[in-house]
């Protein structure tokens, strides 16, 4: 695309982001992971929201009345981890205690493989993008300070301060990436932790049935 197809604040804000040096890349595609795990899990954590109130209670009162068909097609009908481990528990209504408690649990840590997927990832970036942005100042810091021995000395305090904010510029550039990328997953990690506590309650509860 033509650079005049930008605006100016577009070119100005590429023009600054230029001036952070080479490892301001690695750290956009950061970025650029980061929202796509993020947007990925938000949907994933929308479409498990429970749709219908009261599942375990409409299951369990279905159960007692002896109608253990209905309480079936109840739990396949509605999606979401709940009724699914419901309606496994129901499948295997007929075996023993110990069978029963070990396909649940089987089940329940599946789910729970499927929630926590790549929020690994988001920690890793967490992590590393802070570490690009300060190995990113460093260096550009380095860079700074050969121009300047370069130069003899002979250099005003503006220069230095051009090339001190320039090297600065992947540091902030990495923590803005960093925070908002930590929150999210220690956010999605008490979601996970939340539906495990809730699972294994309700399998509790339905295995006392």
């Amino acid at each position: 695309m033509p650079y005049g197809c930008y605006g100016k604040e577009e070119m100005e804000m590429f023009e600054f982001f230029l001036k952070g040096g080479i490892l301001m890349w690695p750290i956009l595609l950061c970025s650029v992971i980061s929202i796509t795990i993020i947007l990925e899990r938000v949907y994933r954590f929308y479409r498990a929201r429970p749709k219908v109130p009261n599942i375990l209670a409409r299951t369990k009162r279905l159960l007692q009345e002896g109608k253990a068909d209905e309480a079936l097609k109840f739990c396949e009908g509605v999606s979401g981890p709940i009724p699914h481990i419901l309606a496994i528990g129901i499948h295997i209504r007929n075996r023993s205690l110990e069978e029963k408690e070990k396909l649940i649990a089987r089940a329940g840590s599946r789910i729970i493989r499927q929630f926590d997927r790549n929020l690994r990832g988001l920690a890793i970036i967490g992590n590393i993008t802070p570490l690009l942005g300060l190995l990113g100042t460093v260096t550009g810091m380095i860079k700074a300070f050969m121009k300047i021995q370069e130069l003899g000395g002979r250099v005003d305090a503006s220069v230095l301060a051009g090339g001190i904010w320039e090297a600065l510029i992947t540091t902030a550039f990495g923590l803005s990436i960093a925070i908002p990328t930590l929150v999210a997953y220690h956010y999605f990690e008490g979601r996970v932790d939340n539906l495990g506590s809730q699972m294994k309650d309700m399998a509790t509860e339905f295995l006392e049935l």
